[in-house]
């Protein structure tokens, strides 16, 4: 017995060293490989072995995407970014994040409402740019779910301390010596049961009132007025409260879970934008309202704030609120992660055990379980400042990576036109965006910003004249095109360049690991199941040469 596992080990590892010497070919034939939509939908969706449940209907889904967000944004981001960067202007951070997101969530939702599945950008990406695409932004969409996870995590236990009136949150955590400074506190918390979206509101509204009514205006002014920093710390802070938009995206996962798509994902996606970036500025301007901005807490914001005007009662209430809302906000957010890496699984990328759908529940239960575990133990030892910027960037490049193959598959794919003057555009649209935001951070070079911002609006409106956006008509699709995601992309590239030297470090660091994972592996494993599939499929029938053409087209 043990010489036939010995003989099998070693048939395994001759195979695999024989897949590695064929990278080359295989990466050619594979990283820009696409599918089309109806194998999105109907033959990829089959390797999952069950279907998931429709059941959602559009007020579902602007519930979870209101909860999903508020938890993150509010809670994690807003005291941080007030105290070190925007100042009492956080609410105008909110506002040009909020807008960009927007319009990310318009390009989000046409591609949706075509490829409703699981897949989120993955899927989208896949089928216009390739394999390698898909799966490069997959990777980050699911690098930002875990990590934003770990981060609200960890507030939820500052929030629960200051619910129990306990004014340190670092009591509840444990010192572990021999770890690095950031990485060497673990967390208690408690598991809550999910709430539902109107707590959330019912909740912030009280925060709203009671900021609003103990408060002074001239809060907003002290010490050193509305902008501190002027604007480029509003800029900085837009950069780094984005990943709280990150929550309509795990809306568009439920595209296999919802009735009647076309009508249900614009509704549930761009719905709960609008309202929660309501919510985040009258938030915000309620919490600088209450105290000067130099003396709002980085830690558990919201209560420390109602501690500070004298309502210890208000602030331990506003605790255990914000502990179930950023509860409630993991829960959805796990939803998203699970279904991103449940569609990643049925393209192979990853081992194929992660994609499988439980016949009884109808949910991806191995990548609800795994994910839940790396989240755990990432919010176990890392401290929030390590994480949050590297999901900014994480984010911004995956919504730069859609509003790009919004424009190529509306003017190429589905126009048939060709190719060259649509790259060239998307082309000029992100170098000038490049130039825009070095003349930005050259503080002496504002003749820059003009001539780049002029380049922008000049390219974009000859495109729009010249390019005709052809095809059949679409259930639901973006308008004003392509001025929408042309100004996805501009955002998307200047919000990123605010941010620090170091986020972009650890970024490539993490660009580089799920780089060599694909070389390694995800290549290798989509080309047996794709192109010996496709090789056992024309060897079935018997006219190979008829079935072959058909696979071609």
């Amino acid at each position: 017995m043990a010489t036939i596992q010995s003989k099998d080990n070693k048939t395994i590892f001759f195979n695999y060293f024989k897949s590695l010497s064929q990278t080359p070919h295989r990466l050619r034939k594979r990283m820009l490989a696409t599918w089309t939509p109806d194998q999105e939908l109907n033959q990829v969706r089959l390797r999952s072995g069950a279907d998931m449940k429709r059941k959602l209907k559009w007020y579902d889904l602007v519930a979870l995407g209101v909860g999903g967000m508020l938890g993150v944004g509010v809670f994690v981001t807003t005291g941080p970014v007030a105290r070190n960067h925007s100042g009492p202007s956080v609410f105008i951070s909110y506002i040009i994040a909020g807008i960009s997101a927007l319009l990310s969530s318009l390009c989000y939702t046409e591609f949706s409402v075509q490829i409703p599945v699981a897949g989120g950008a993955f899927s989208y990406l896949r089928v216009t740019f390739g394999e390698f695409v898909g799966y490069f932004a997959g990777a980050n969409i699911l690098m930002e779910y875990v990590l934003s996870n770990a981060a609200v995590a960890r507030s939820f236990t500052e929030y629960l301390c200051s619910a129990f009136g306990i004014s340190d949150p670092n009591s509840w955590r444990v010192e572990v010596p021999g770890l690095l400074q950031g990485y060497n506190n673990t967390k208690e918390s408690s598991i809550l049961n999910l709430i539902m979206t109107a707590f959330h509101i019912v909740f912030f509204g009280f925060i709203i009132i009671m900021g609003f009514c103990n408060g002074s205006v001239e809060n907003l002014v002290k010490p050193t007025g509305l902008t501190p920093n002027g604007i480029r710390g509003v800029l900085d802070g837009a950069a780094i409260v984005y990943f709280s938009y990150i929550g309509y995206d795990s809306v568009s996962t439920l595209a296999e879970e919802i009735q009647n798509p076309p009508v249900t994902l614009p509704v549930g996606i761009i719905g709960s934008v609008f309202i929660v970036s309501g919510l985040y500025c009258l938030m915000a301007l309620a919490l600088c309202v209450m105290v000067p901005y130099n003396q709002i807490a980085e830690k558990a914001s919201y209560s420390m704030a109602f501690q500070r005007i004298g309502w210890k009662w208000a602030g331990n209430i506003v605790g255990a609120g914000a502990s179930l809302g950023i509860v409630a906000s993991l829960l959805v957010a796990m939803l998203g992660q699970a279904r991103y890496l449940c569609v990643i699984g049925r393209a192979r990328l990853v081992p194929s055990w992660l994609s499988k759908v439980h016949p009884s529940t109808g949910t991806p239960l191995n990548a609800t379980l795994f994910l839940g575990l790396c989240t755990a133990s990432i919010a176990l030892f890392t401290d929030l400042d390590i994480v949050i910027e590297i999901i900014s960037i994480g984010t911004l490049l995956v919504f730069y990576l859609v509003a790009n193959a919004l424009i190529y598959r509306k003017y190429v794919l589905t126009s048939k036109n060709p190719p060259f003057p649509t790259l060239s555009f998307l082309f000029l649209i992100t170098s000038c965006a490049i130039g825009f935001s070095i003349s930005w951070k050259l503080e002496q070079q504002w003749w820059g910003l003009p001539l780049f911002g002029g380049i922008i609006m000049v390219v974009t409106a000859f495109f729009q004249y010249t390019v005709p956006c052809l095809g059949p008509p679409s259930e639901w699709s973006v308008p004003f095109m392509p001025w929408p995601a042309a100004v996805s992309i501009f955002l998307n590239v200047f919000l990123m360049t605010t941010l620090k030297m170091l986020s972009f470090q650890r970024f490539a660091i993490w660009g580089l690991l799920i780089t060599l994972f694909y070389v390694l592996y995800g290549v290798h494993s989509t080309f047996e199941a794709e192109e010996m599939g496709m090789k056992m499929a024309v060897n079935e029938v018997p006219n190979p040469s008829i079935q072959l053409t058909k696979l071609e087209v």
